[in-house]
Formats: C-alpha cells, sequence, structure tokens
C-alpha cells in the first residue's frame, strides 16, 4: 500500500448554535475545527493540479456549513457529521476531526474542551 499523505486544516473557527441548554442554541457561540485529512498526495506533487487533490478550501466551506447549519446537542455529533461529509471528498481516505467548543457553559476556569474522533473509508480500511 503506497505512504499516506496529510493535508491539515487548524482553527476553523465558524459559529454555531449547538449545544444541550436553550441559552446556547438561542445564542451561539464560536465552535473551532482542526481537520487531518488522509491522502495520497503523489500525483498531485508529480502533476501541480489541485485537481489531482483535495481542495481544502472546498473542504473548508462544506465543514463551515455544518457548523453554522442545524443545531446538535453533543460536539460529538458534530464531529461525526464533520466526518461524513469530509470522506466524501474524492481523494480523502481517513480523517481525524477536533471539535473545539472555547465557551462551553462550565463553571470552572478552563482553556478548552474539545471531542477528537477519527474515521475511515473502506478505501482505506481495505
Amino acid at each position: 500500500m503506497p505512504q499516506l499523505d496529510e493535508i491539515r486544516l487548524e482553527g476553523l473557527r465558524v459559529f454555531g448554535h449547538h449545544g444541550v441548554f436553550d441559552h446556547e442554541r438561542e445564542n451561539g457561540q464560536d465552535f473551532v475545527i482542526d481537520l487531518a485529512l488522509s491522502v495520497r498526495a503523489e500525483r498531485a506533487a508529480q502533476t501541480d493540479d489541485v485537481a489531482d487533490t483535495v481542495h481544502y478550501g472546498e473542504v473548508a466551506d462544506a465543514v463551515a456549513d455544518i457548523v453554522a447549519g442545524d443545531p446538535v446537542n453533543l460536539i460529538e455529533t458534530l464531529a461525526e457529521r464533520i466526518a461524513d461529509r469530509v470522506l466524501a471528498f474524492p481523494g480523502v481516505l481517513a480523517v481525524r476531526v477536533t471539535v473545539h467548543k472555547p465557551q462551553a457553559p462550565i463553571q470552572q476556569q478552563f482553556t478548552d474542551v474539545s471531542v477528537t474522533i477519527t474515521r475511515r473509508n473502506a478505501e482505506a480500511r481495505a
């Protein structure tokens, strides 16, 4: 099996209305998304053509649409929706998604709350 390469997109900040509490859904807050896409970049490196790779701008737009879209209770659910969408891009063999909720409604002082999931498509599992 050829070596896998990685395209990373970190710190994608999108306003959304996710959370268990009514005030989270009403007021909304920023969510920060980090992605690591497993791809095979050899062809793109040889051709120097964006058509031979995963266009990270298009990935960013798709992820932003999900985060800004229909509310969910849990950031685990949000991460799963993002992973499913990113895996639908041709050439993405696996994805690691981290959803950060820096304004989570926690009484204690904290820096960040996040959930990270990793998902693979059938081609990557074979």
